[in-house]
Formats: C-alpha cells, sequence, structure tokens
C-alpha cells in the first residue's frame, strides 16, 4: 500500500512540477514558484509520522524495535524512555540530540542506550534524541516517536498530548496484555488523547505471549469490549515484540497490524494529503489559464501600448494600498479588543477560583488536598482554557471571515478595472480562497475550524506552561498544617500560571492576526501581480523583436493546449484517488 501511495505521489509531482514549469514559460513567475515551492517540495519532504504512547514498562520500546526489525532502541523494566525518540531512515545508524535551545549535537550510535538510560549532561535541555536506522519501514517514508511513559513525566506529558499527537497521522496506543485498559489508561483516553486523536488511534496489545491459545480470543474480546466503550468500533491488534524480534513473525501478530498501518496511512492520510495538493493543483491552473488569456490579447499590442497598460496597471495596485491599509487597521483594532476582553476574563477566572478555594480546601481532607489539590487546579484551568479558546476562536473566525468578505469585494472591482484597462475581458486571479495556504492559510483555517486549532495549540500550550507550577503540592511543600499551606500557596501559585499563560494567549491572538494581515496584503497584490508579469514577459519578448504577434498568439494556443492536458490530468488524479473508497477492516 505504501508503495502505491508513493508511485501516486510521484506521478502527481510530475503533473505538478509541469504545472510550474508552464507558469514559468507564460511569464507568470511568482505563481509557478508558488506552485514548486508550496506542492511539489512540501509533497517530496512529506513524511508520515507515527506517534507510539502507553504507559511505562508496557513495551512500548519493545514493540518499536519489532516494527524496526531489530533491537535498536534499549527496552527494560525501567522507565528508560526518558526523552522522545525520533526514529527516522538513514543509510547507516547515527545520532543526534537536539536541545530545546535549537541546538543539535552528533551522538555516536552505542550512547544511545547509555544516554535513554542513565541520561546525559544537560539532558534536562534536551527537546528529543534523533535516530537514523536503515529499516523498511523507515524507507517508505515513516518516521516513529517512542514516548516517555505517559504515566511518567509530566512537561513532556504535556508536550506529547498536545505537540506530538495533534500532529501525527496514527497513534499507537500500547497496552499490557496482562493489565489491559487500566483505569489510568482509561482516564488518559478519555481526557487527553481521544479530544486529540479520535479518528487516528490503533490499539496494540503487547506481550500476548502471556497469554495461551485458548485464553487469547477471550481476553482480546474483553479489550476491544472495554475500549469500545470509549472509541466505536476500535482498531485493537495484539502482538508478541519479542517473538518477531527472535525470528518469528507468523505468531508474533506483527505482519498483521503493519499491513493495517499500511493500509491506514496510505488511504486515510495519504489520499487526503494528495486530494489536498491536487486541488491546489487545480486552482493554480485556473489561474494560470487567465495568464495566458491576457498574455494572447496583448500580443496584439504595440511595445508603447505594453507599457502604457503596465503603468495604469502598477498605478492601480499603488492605488489600492490605501484599502489595503484600512483593513490592515479594521484588524489591528479587532485584535487589540480580543486581547483586552481575554485579559479580563483571565483576571476574573483568578479571582473567582482564589475565591472558592477556602471552601474546596476545608471540605476535603489533608490527604486529598496533598495528592489531589494540584490536579484539581490543573483540571479547573483546562475547562477554562477551553472553553475561553472557543471563544477566541469564534471571534477571530467571524473576523477573518468579514476580512475576505471584503477582499473578495475588491477583486470584483478591481477586475472590472483590470478588464477596462485591458480593453478585453479579462477576469482577475482568484481570490476567493488562500489557494496556497498549504500550511496554515487562513482560508484553511476557517475550512477547519479555528476551535480544533486553538484547543490543540494553545491549549497545549498553556497546560505545558501552567502544569509544573500548579504541581506544587507535590514538591513536599504541604507535609505540615496542609490545609492552612494550601490556602497560603494555592492562591499564589494560580496568580503566577495566570501570569505565565497571559503572554502564551497573546501570542496565539497575534499570531493569527499577522497571518490575517499578510493574507489581506498578499491577496490585494496578486489581483494585480500576476497580469503585470505576464504582460510584462509579453513586453520583454517584444522589445526582443521575439516573436511575431502571429507567432506569439498561436505559441499561447499552444500553451492552452498544454495547460488544458495538465489541468485534465490534474482532475483525472484527484478522481482516481477517491474511485475505490476505503472498506473497513
Amino acid at each position: 500500500m505504501l508503495e502505491t501511495f508513493h508511485e501516486k505521489r510521484a506521478e502527481i509531482v510530475t503533473s505538478l512540477s509541469s504545472l510550474a514549469a508552464l507558469a514559468a514559460e507564460v511569464g507568470a513567475r511568482s505563481l509557478g514558484e508558488r506552485v514548486e515551492r508550496d506542492l511539489v517540495q512540501k509533497l517530496q519532504a512529506d513524511r508520515f509520522n507515527l506517534v507510539v504512547v502507553g504507559e511505562f514498562n508496557h513495551g512500548k520500546t519493545t514493540f518499536v524495535n519489532a516494527l524496526l526489525g531489530q533491537r535498536v532502541l534499549p527496552a527494560g523494566v525501567t522507565p528508560t524512555t526518558a526523552v522522545i525518540h525520533h526514529i527516522e531512515w538513514s543509510e547507516s545508524p547515527r545520532a543526534a540530540v537536539s536541545f530545546l535551545s535549537g541546538e543539535r549535537q552528533s551522538l555516536e550510535f552505542s550512547e544511545i542506550a547509555s544516554f535513554a538510560v542513565s541520561g546525559a549532561k544537560g539532558r534536562d535541555a534536551v527537546s528529543f534524541l534523533e535516530v537514523g536506522f536503515p529499516s523498511p519501514l523507515l524507507e517508505k517514508g515513516v518516521v516513529l516517536v517512542d514516548t516517555p511513559g505517559v504515566n511518567d513525566l509530566s512537561l513532556q506529558r504535556a508536550d506529547i498530548t498536545y505537540s506530538y499527537i495533534p500532529k501525527s497521522d496514527a497513534v499507537l496506543f500500547v497496552v499490557d496484555a496482562g493489565q489491559p485498559v487500566k483505569e489510568s489508561e482509561r482516564a488518559f483516553l478519555q481526557d487527553k488523547l481521544l479530544k486529540q486523536s479520535r479518528d487516528k488511534i490503533v490499539f496494540v496489545v503487547a506481550k500476548k505471549d502471556i497469554w495461551d491459545a485458548s485464553e487469547e480470543a477471550e481476553a482480546l474480546a474483553y479489550v476491544k469490549n472495554e475500549l469500545g466503550k470509549l472509541v466505536k468500533d476500535p482498531a485493537v491488534f495484539a502482538v508478541s515484540a519479542e517473538r518477531a524480534l527472535d525470528g518469528h513473525p507468523e505468531d508474533s501478530g506483527m505482519p498483521e497490524l503493519s499491513a493495517h498501518l499500511a493500509r491506514f496511512l496510505a488511504e486515510e492520510r495519504g489520499r487526503i494529503l494528495l486530494d489536498n495538493a491536487l486541488g491546489e493543483g487545480v486552482d493554480a491552473a485556473s489561474t494560470l489559464k487567465k495568464g495566458i488569456d491576457a498574455r494572447k490579447r496583448a500580443a496584439a499590442m504595440t511595445t508603447a501600448e505594453l507599457g502604457r497598460r503596465i503603468g495604469l496597471l502598477e498605478q492601480d495596485l499603488a492605488g489600492q494600498s490605501r484599502t489595503i491599509a484600512e483593513r490592515r487597521a479594521a484588524i489591528r483594532e479587532e485584535v487589540a479588543a480580543v486581547r483586552a476582553w481575554v485579559g479580563r476574563d483571565l483576571e476574573h477566572f483568578v479571582d473567582d477560583v482564589i475565591r472558592q478555594l477556602p471552601a474546596v480546601i476545608d471540605g476535603a481532607s489533608a490527604d486529598e488536598v496533598r495528592m489531589h489539590l494540584g490536579g484539581f487546579l490543573e483540571k479547573t484551568f483546562t475547562t477554562w482554557a477551553q472553553q475561553e479558546t472557543a471563544e477566541i476562536a469564534a471571534a477571530l473566525e467571524n473576523l477573518a471571515e468579514r476580512t475576505i468578505a471584503l477582499v473578495r469585494e475588491d477583486a470584483r472591482d478591481t477586475a472590472k478595472r483590470l478588464s477596462e484597462t485591458l480593453g478585453t475581458d479579462v477576469r482577475s486571479p482568484n481570490v476567493d480562497v488562500d489557494t496556497f495556504g498549504y500550511d496554515v492559510g487562513v482560508v484553511v483555517l476557517i475550512t477547519l475550524g479555528l476551535g480544533m486549532m486553538f484547543t490543540n495549540a494553545l491549549l497545549g500550550g498553556l497546560l505545558a506552561i501552567a502544569a509544573p507550577v500548579l504541581a506544587v503540592y507535590v514538591k513536599e511543600k504541604v507535609e505540615v498544617e496542609t490545609r492552612r499551606k494550601a490556602k497560603e500557596l494555592a492562591p499564589g501559585a494560580i496568580r503566577e500560571a495566570a501570569a505565565k499563560i497571559r503572554p502564551k494567549l497573546e501570542e496565539m491572538i497575534e499570531g493569527f492576526a499577522e497571518r490575517l494581515d499578510a493574507w489581506v496584503v498578499t491577496a490585494g497584490e496578486e489581483l494585480h501581480r500576476e497580469v503585470i508579469e505576464v504582460l510584462a514577459a509579453t513586453r520583454a519578448a517584444r522589445e526582443a523583436e521575439l516573436p511575431s504577434a502571429e507567432d506569439a498568439s498561436a505559441a499561447c494556443d499552444a500553451m492552452a493546449t498544454r495547460l488544458g492536458a495538465v489541468t485534465a490530468t490534474l482532475e483525472g488524479q484527484r478522481a482516481a484517488l477517491w474511485a475505490h473508497p476505503h472498506e473497513a477492516s
């Protein structure tokens, strides 16, 4: 399945590359560069990310080794995977340490085990351990992410939950055949994982070799039934990584799991990836068709006339700056208002929690305060953050929709002026969607829903910052006079957490505003730029006395024919992606 995906991707890359080359030939340089950069290069660089999650001592790392086909990473009865491991294809084994500072330091491959087990100097500043290995699985474009136990390190647990999982293509949640679906696992699934990636979880029951043949069917049915209470039709595979590593894959369960993963990645995730690229390619071809039309009409103009009309278009472009400036000012004003009410909401939330804390603390036993107050505060912050981020998302989505609607109105007016300037019925490039917002385009955010984006990115960032502050109670600070100490320390912890998350809130809001601002500027300029570029290329050819008007017109016809063929190929490739819908296994 993955081989088929790679073949399809290669065919699509070829079609998009032809489109980019044709755009350059027409003179639509910016369009061609965007197709090459945002579609071709990104498709070529994309990888499938598999994140392996589970509690420590459940056989996660042994399972990862079985996927790799060799005992690459250290595994044992202690939580050895103290840092996140990124495992990707390499012709020969290699390793490196990536630090939070952004620095990267090479590591001897033989040092992986000692690094993970005993740590290394400066490990607190480590972001992840990068491992390269020549595994057939990785050669097919898969990156494995082996994580610490989700009941192990709080900061990395937050990073895994809110950073790695939302960006993954599939999550492999490992449970132990000896104690499947524990209450702590159920809580993690309900409170964390299912909110992030319900549609891409594969459950792996490790160490199935502890069951005999008569027990396996009954035990596996129990696991599926328990997981079915949390997830509809869960994908569950029982495996014995040890048997696979010992050279007995036939009864290890690994081949069945590998086949499922390959099918899931290629069809469920891969088809969406390719479909998005093809859709943007078809939109780009539509824009290029208008450029070819403008070039053909310009072929009949004299050099002087071309120069005059380019000048008129440039003047019109310059005149758009006032409208663009007004749009940008409105964005800044509304975003400032959002920041202000978010700040007030945070202050009111902190005051309310501090006011209610004494009653909460008095109503609990000393042991409950000592053990659970930190978790209570984190849950309280989480609930507030979920509600607040939904309101932020709604406000910013509304702002983006209104802004884009105004830009569309500008587009219609500009199209009319462009038509008048060229003296023909030439329509402007399409700005109805952010065609090349391949990463985090404004319209893409609206289409997918800002609520999910903010819940994943913003909420995760907030909790990663706030959690260590709110966990003050597990640091032996509440040993004596528990309630008094809790009442004394909790308000300060809450205020400190709020002070830390407020800049994060503002950063995320400002980040969205910057993307919307950039889109407004780009959309306003692109209405003219594509036509101006094409006309300028035509004028340059005319000044070089090549070709004649007749030849130039014929060349445009030939380009239009070639573009029609490329467009038909892209549309055919897109239709073929969904010709045989995936049948759930």
